[in-house]
């Protein structure tokens, strides 16, 4: 029986999965494709989503296949009559290392993510469908088309806005379908030198609109939008490689001839809709099988692997007995209003944007506001935040990154790495500190990971060390991203949200947040793993 059986291999699926197999857990990811996917669709990650995909070791591979957000270029009447760039004016901060998103098409995206797979030895089972479930509160029994059953102690659905999962679960996915606002989406090839791959060409006429976005790694491919071809009644047609080259010519005014192919022909309407739960006993929802909603601030494909980064190790810690079954719970408790904002916040940036484009030199760019990044993100709400803090994030932000150097090494380092992986992070600033660390790693072992972070002065002279590391943060970056003032540990949560920032003596707070999240180790366990790695962790 494996641990996880995820329904679903785009992205959310997944990132999902990685997370789940560099923890060491048991995992199956099915699709009922024949075959990968080779349609662009999403149009990349955003800042947060490249967080996540640092912390799974494959960041670098996704910035060099992908692109940086092009400037866009606006027409009336077939001529260019302005052009934008929305991230002009921002730049990486120490905290915020991406201040854009990337550009790469959902194939290549899922690409790299199916090559990390690989490396813990997982595959994706293509042309496999799910056609039933069996939840019997010890396990879930998964009926296949092909007639043969499997089993998993947890499901997660990810198989999209129709998920078959959350349909045999009998969730409602209540919401609206706007008929009226639609348009028709596609992946074509144009006549190479015909427009230029630097910008993102966007014509918006009377009539309607057509817009051209190169896709990286092509020569001559391109994320075609536009709104549909209509008959003499005003009803839409279906979108055909026809259809796009009139449509093509009609706005851009140059021969349809140059559109020579389109595939993933599909028509897009404007659906907002969000499952009332994520959760049924053993099977949870992810991605579009549990949300929905307007394609404004390319927020669809984010949401999802952002709700993959939160449960994962909630799973993960439940499946290894290292947490309380509760801890599932805060799935839906934290990812659910996100959704919710999530939907509110596209409909208001489509409706923004529709009213721009009717005006001359108005463009995609109103949909890009800050809360389109997914910085901001976070879940005060949640029964896993506690009080605390100094002027700085509060528990349940988005934790910070910040430039520092490690103290044996004097290598430039920065706290993400320090995250980075399938652990609790534990950061000590000041000498008060070294007790609440040492404690924590002795209670809890390999689970968390100490570093004790010093200003501009070295370590003290015989201070100890034992499963703890140094890093110097000599320019306060660090400091400053916590409201740091005083002696105080801040626990980061393996997502990478803060958990607790506490005073540096208030050891009950602190043991009683990590206890939480991790049970505290027997000391028996303990001394027998010892003896077994031939280490002494605290």
């Amino acid at each position: 029986m494996t641990d996880v059986l995820i329904v679903g291999a785009g992205p959310t699926g997944l990132t999902l999965a990685c997370d789940l197999a560099r923890r060491g857990l048991a995992v199956r990811i099915v699709d009922k494709s024949p075959r990968y996917p080779r349609s662009s669709r999403s149009k990349g990650p955003n800042p947060r989503s490249l967080e996540v995909l640092e912390d799974l070791g494959v960041v670098d591979a996704v910035l060099a296949a992908g692109a940086p957000p092009l400037p866009m270029r606006k027409y009336r009447d077939g001529v260019p009559v302005a052009e934008t760039d929305p991230y002009a004016t921002s730049s990486p901060t120490p905290d915020a290392p991406y201040d854009r998103g990337r550009l790469i098409a959902q194939w290549r995206l899922e690409e790299i993510l199916r090559d990390r797979l690989a490396e813990y030895g997982v595959r994706v089972e293509t042309g496999t469908e799910v056609v039933g479930l069996t939840d019997d509160g010890a396990s879930v029994t998964v009926a296949l088309a092909d007639g043969s059953t499997t089993g998993a102690r947890f499901v997660v659905g990810c198989d999209g806005a129709h998920s078959r999962v959350r349909k045999l679960l009998g969730v409602p996915f209540d919401g609206e379908t706007d008929e009226e606002q639609m348009m028709v989406c596609g992946d074509v090839e144009i006549t190479p030198g015909v427009l230029d791959r630097g910008v993102w060409h966007q014509w918006f006429d009377e009539d309607g609109a057509v817009m051209l976005c190169p896709v990286p790694g092509t020569r001559t491919g391109w994320w075609f939008q536009a709104g549909p071809e209509r008959d003499a009644n005003g009803r839409p047609l279906a979108p055909s490689l026809d259809g796009f080259g009139r449509l093509f010519a009609r706005h851009t005014r140059l021969p349809a001839g140059h559109l020579t192919e389109a595939s993933l022909l599909s028509t897009y309407r404007v659906n907002v809709r969000m499952a009332d739960r994520y959760r049924v006993g053993r099977t949870f929802l992810a991605g579009d099988a549990a949300h929905v909603h307007a394609i404004a601030g390319g927020l669809g494909m984010n949401t999802g692997i952002q709700d993959a980064f939160n449960l994962g190790w909630k799973l993960a810690q439940v499946l290894r007995g290292r947490a309380d079954p509760g801890l599932l719970d805060t799935y839906e408790e934290e990812r659910l209003p996100v959704a919710a904002w999530t939907l509110d916040l596209t409909s208001e940036r489509l409706r923004e944007t529709l009213a721009a484009i009717r005006k001359p030199g108005g463009g995609l760019d109103t949909a890009v506001t800050p809360s389109t990044s997914g910085l901001d993100r976070g879940y005060r709400w949640s029964s896993l935040a506690r009080p605390g803090g100094h002027g700085g994030p509060r528990s349940g932000d988005r934790a910070p990154d910040a430039p520092c150097t490690e103290a044996a090494t004097g290598a430039p380092t920065r706290l993400f790495r320090a995250f980075a992986g399938p652990h609790i992070t534990l950061l000590g600033f000041g000498a008060g500190a070294e007790r609440a660390l040492g404690e924590a790693t002795t209670t809890h072992g390999d689970a968390v990971r100490a570093f004790r972070l010093y200003g501009a002065e070295p370590p003290e002279p015989g201070a100890p060390t034992a499963g703890r590391e140094a890093l110097h943060d000599r320019q306060g970056h660090a400091r400053a991203a916590y409201g740091i003032d005083r002696d105080t540990v801040v626990v980061v949560r393996p997502d990478n949200h803060v958990g607790l920032i506490a005073d540096a003596d208030d050891h009950d707070a602190l043991r009683r947040y990590l206890d939480a999240l991790d049970r505290p180790r027997e000391p028996d366990s303990m001394r027998v793993a010892d003896m077994v790695d031939g280490t002494r962790k605290g």
